[in-house]
C-alpha cells in the first residue's frame, strides 16, 4: 500500500503548481508592472496620447505693447504734438519759478513710439520761469507745444535741414540778468512759433497775437544765465540740435516746468 501513495502524492504537487501558475501570470500582466515592470500611471498616458497626434496646448501670446509716451507728458501735453510730427525737443523746467532746467532729443518710430536720442542737456529758460499766458517783458517762458521751421543765426550755417538766415542783425550785444555778456548768444538760433510767422527768418517781427503778447522766442546759444523767455543751450548742443531737425519730421519744442507738462 505506500508503494501505490507516492504517485498519488506527485501528481497532486503537480496539480497544485499547475493550479498557480495563471494566478502569477495575471499579476504580472495587471495594472501596474506589465512585462517589462514599467509603471502605466498618468505620464504614460500622457505619453501614449502625444503619440496618437495630439498636441500640446501652445501659449496665447498677449496682446501687442502700446507705442512708447514721452516720459514725463501728461494726457493734454500730449494730445498736443501734431499727430504728423516724428521730432520733439522736450524742455523741461526744474519748477515754475525756476530759470534751469533740462532739454532732451526724442524721435517718434513706427510700431514703438517715442525714444529719446540724447541725454538730457542744461537748459536755461526765462528769469522768473514760466507761464501760460506770456506777454511781453513778463521775463517768462511760455509753456506748451510749439513748430521748430526756421533758423538762422550770426555765423554760417552748420548744416541744417530747415531754412538757416546767416545775418548780421543776429549780433547780441549787452549783458544778462546776472551780469554775463550776451556776446556770441545768437550766432546760432531756431525759432519757436510762438506769435510769429512760419516760414520766415527769425528776425521777422510779425506778431498775429499783437505786440503785448511778446515775441522772438528763440532757442539760442545759452550765456551762462537765465533769457528774457527764450531757451538757450550750449553752443555745441545747438549746433547739434541744427544738424537733427528736418522738416519732413514736423519738428515741435514741447517747453514748460515738469508740473505743467503733466497735465
Amino acid at each position: 500500500m505506500p508503494v501505490l501513495r507516492r504517485p498519488r502524492r506527485r501528481l497532486l504537487a503537480a496539480t497544485l503548481l499547475l493550479a498557480l501558475l495563471p494566478l502569477s501570470a495575471c499579476a504580472a500582466g495587471g495594472d501596474g508592472a506589465g512585462a517589462g515592470g514599467r509603471d502605466r500611471g498618468p505620464g504614460a498616458a500622457t505619453a501614449t496620447r502625444s503619440q496618437e497626434g495630439h498636441a500640446p496646448p501652445r501659449a496665447v501670446p498677449g496682446p501687442p505693447a502700446a507705442p512708447a509716451s514721452i516720459p514725463g507728458l501728461g494726457p493734454a501735453t500730449r494730445a498736443a504734438i501734431p499727430h504728423d510730427s516724428r521730432q520733439a525737443l522736450v524742455v523741461q523746467g526744474h519748477g515754475r519759478d525756476v530759470n534751469t532746467g533740462t532739454a532732451t532729443l526724442y524721435e517718434r518710430r513706427p510700431g514703438t513710439g517715442w525714444t529719446a536720442v540724447s541725454e538730457p542737456w542744461p537748459a536755461h529758460n526765462g528769469v522768473r520761469g514760466w507761464t501760460d499766458h506770456h506777454v511781453q517783458d513778463d521775463l517768462r517762458s511760455p509753456i506748451g507745444v510749439f513748430g521748430l521751421t526756421d533758423a538762422g543765426g550770426l555765423l554760417p550755417d552748420p548744416g541744417a535741414k530747415l531754412p538757416y538766415d546767416q545775418n548780421a542783425d543776429f549780433t547780441a550785444t549787452g549783458s544778462g540778468s546776472l551780469g554775463e555778456p550776451l556776446e556770441g548768444s545768437f550766432d546760432y538760433v531756431v525759432a519757436i512759433n510762438y506769435n510769429r510767422v512760419s516760414g520766415t527768418t527769425p528776425l521777422d517781427l510779425t506778431r498775429p497775437l499783437g505786440e503785448e503778447r511778446g515775441g522772438g522766442i528763440w532757442i539760442h546759444v545759452d550765456h551762462d544765465g537765465p533769457t528774457q523767455g527764450c531757451v538757450s543751450l550750449g553752443r555745441a548742443h545747438m549746433r547739434e540740435l541744427l544738424r537733427w531737425l528736418d522738416p519732413a519730421h514736423k519738428p515741435v519744442v514741447v517747453m514748460g516746468d515738469v508740473q505743467s507738462l503733466g497735465l
